[in-house]
């Protein structure tokens, strides 16, 4: 973990469909208070990165289909997909959603692939959901853009956390 980058470039080569299988069924394995399961992933190749980018291009007013999706050759579109609960509240729901997609990328990074996470405004658009097929309890977080890491790429540069600024005690009591 400590050496996983995001890559913005990829080649054209990717995971299958069943490698892809096998590595969600570990990242599926995340806390879920109560099992709820409140998350699906679409599997985007080939022409459906072409729908994409017109239903993208829909979302922002532009003539012209967004290039966009075709930087990968796989995308993987993360759903957060709600289920009525009165336990769960919606924000855990999509926090196990995010968790997956996470634990996703990790774990396609560690099998050698080049994977980022990207967002837009367009992603809560009527256009991209209705590309994606997705339900009135359901909600897109994203993509995961996954391709093979180019030969000779750089290493990332990204610094290490300090941790002592991100860790903290709870405060002690206040007398009254």
């Amino acid at each position: 973990m400590r050496a996983r980058r995001s890559w913005s470039k990829v080649t054209d080569a990717a995971p299958t469909h069943a490698e892809l299988l096998t590595l969600v069924s570990a990242a599926g394995r995340v806390a879920d208070h109560s099992s709820l399961r409140p998350w699906r992933l679409i599997e985007l190749r080939g022409s459906d990165r072409e729908r994409l980018g017109r239903a993208i291009a829909k979302a922002e007013g532009d003539k012209s289909p967004s290039s966009k999706p075709l930087r990968a050759p796989l995308l993987i579109a993360v759903v957060a997909s709600y289920r009525k609960s009165d336990k769960v509240p919606r924000w855990e729901q999509e926090a196990v959603a995010s968790g997956v997609a996470h634990v996703l990328s990790l774990l396609l990074d560690e099998a050698g692939w080049g994977v980022i996470w990207r967002t837009g405004g367009y992603t809560r658009s009527k256009a991209v959901a209705k590309a994606h097929g997705l339900d009135k309890n359901e909600e897109l977080l994203g993509w995961l853009y996954v391709g093979g890491k180019p030969p000779r790429a750089r290493l990332g540069r990204r610094k290490g956390v300090e941790a002592r600024k991100h860790v903290s005690r709870m405060p002690k009591a206040k007398k009254d």
